[in-house]
């Protein structure tokens, strides 16, 4: 079984991470969410998130084939500014696992000088391309390059967990999965 780390820190986009811990579960993804501490979060708009586990306990376990980070830009910017994840985000990628991010959170990925050379997609007007020497803001909904796939913002959310259901698990999962929630 495929196992993911979402991780959530205070002013998460809850719409983004729910949508990928549901979707991600749906299709069969073990998701491990992990806070900064052991407290409750609260995401941008006020909800309440109950994370699994610390992050703490959850980057020493080292146990995912994937670490996708939701937006927000207050749980990005404090993830961002964690040394320990920047550090994690970069042993993930470097030991050729998948690594993702949605909104405000490719900016992590730019601090762990994951985007430099890549294309890659981000809430409009946060990450700066010109930051990371030959890299490509694309603007798409969803963007795959290599082992780091980034997504737009919350309306881009379900097309970004699917995607990483069709990268982890095929395009028969992804299909199946996107069949049941009855989309067209």
């Amino acid at each position: 079984m495929k196992k993911v780390l979402v991780p959530l820190a205070p002013g998460c986009e809850e719409l983004e991470a729910v949508t990928l811990i549901d979707i991600l579960r749906r299709g069969g993804i073990e998701v491990t969410t992990a806070s900064m501490d052991a407290q409750p979060v609260k995401a941008s708009r006020g909800v309440v998130l109950i994370a699994d586990t610390t992050l703490e306990k959850a980057l020493a376990d080292d146990a995912f084939d994937m670490v996708v980070i939701p937006g927000g830009m207050g749980g990005a910017t404090a993830l961002t500014e964690w040394d320990d994840f920047i550090a994690y985000l970069k042993k993930v990628h470097e030991s050729g696992r998948y690594v993702g991010a949605i909104c405000a959170a490719p900016m992590a990925l730019g601090r762990a000088g994951l985007l430099a050379g890549s294309s890659f997609t981000a809430y409009p007007g946060v990450v700066d391309a010109s930051l990371y020497p030959g890299s490509t803001h694309t603007g798409a909904a969803v963007e795959k390059d290599g082992r780091i796939l980034t997504s737009r913002g919350p309306g881009t959310a379900l097309d970004f967990a699917l995607a990483i259901i069709e990268t982890l698990l095929g395009d028969d999962v992804r299909d199946k999965v996107e069949k049941e929630l009855v989309r067209s």
